[in-house]
């Protein structure tokens, strides 16, 4: 889960992470979106893909990156067991309920 928090922290990544949640992409639709290289690019998409939040698939002769989102539930379930709202938070919840 370090690596997602790593990956997620930068701007940018988390932009490419909203593009992909509308649809599957290219390296170059990506790109379009953003004033920066191919190369640069390809660095942020190779991040998210160490962190296992983006996965790729080659089509072709093109590479088609999508979201894990298995990992962002991950994730996301783990936020809101601090907060209290998450399923093992009610889990615990409902047990000490049980034992009263």
């Amino acid at each position: 889960m370090n690596e997602s928090f790593k990956a997620l922290a930068d701007p940018t990544r988390r932009q490419i992470i909203r593009l992909l949640k509308e649809k599957d992409r290219t390296a170059g639709e990506i790109a379009d979106f953003f004033n920066m290289s191919k190369p640069s690019i390809s660095h942020h998409l190779n991040a998210l893909k160490h962190a296992d939040l983006v996965q790729d698939e080659r089509k072709g002769q093109f590479i088609m990156y999508s979201l894990n989102t298995t990992v962002l539930e991950e994730v996301l379930g783990w936020m809101l067991e601090l907060t209290g709202t998450g399923k093992q938070s009610r889990q615990n919840t409902d047990s000490e309920k049980e034992a009263d």
